[in-house]
């Protein structure tokens, strides 16, 4: 993967410091980001070339193909970035956070009531007691995880 260098550019700081630095900086070719002397369109950004990507598709009628590749995408990552924008809108366009997305649902309470609960017990009657008994639903890969610890 072709990388941009990262100068003494305040703006270029804050995007690594954020992960939004595009990895293919090198490969956009697209003109807003070719022009001398401008320094509003930066390839080093990766949600400004994304926006400008989808942009040049559906405004300036470039096909996908022509647009990703522009970009330094490919037309499979345009078609990602196509629904994520769709579906999100400009939110759409950060890349989504790695690991887990909410708060840990299995507490020490719930998991010592699993692993004290009878070896006879079947897992769908613990998802249902799990949920009366503690508010939570947890799915029952969960619950047998947990009851093997």
């Amino acid at each position: 993967m072709e990388t941009a260098p990262v100068p003494d550019n305040p703006r270029q700081r804050v995007l690594e410091a954020k992960g939004l630095i595009h990895a293919r900086a090198g490969l956009v070719t697209a003109s807003p980001f070719s022009r001398p002397g401008q320094t509003f369109f930066l390839a080093a950004d990766k949600v400004q070339v994304k926006y400008e990507m989808l942009r040049t598709h559906y405004v300036d009628g470039t096909n996908a193909t022509t647009a990703a590749s522009t970009h330094g995408y490919s037309r499979a990552g345009f078609y990602l970035v196509e629904g994520a924008f769709s579906e999100s809108g400009m939110i759409g366009l950060l890349d989504e956070r790695r690991g887990r997305k909410g708060p840990l649902r299995v507490t020490d309470e719930i998991v010592g009531f699993l692993q004290a609960a009878a070896t006879d017990r079947t897992t769908p009657s613990l998802v249902t007691e799990v949920a009366e008994r503690f508010g939570v639903t947890l799915h029952r890969r969960t619950i047998e995880r947990t009851r093997r610890r």
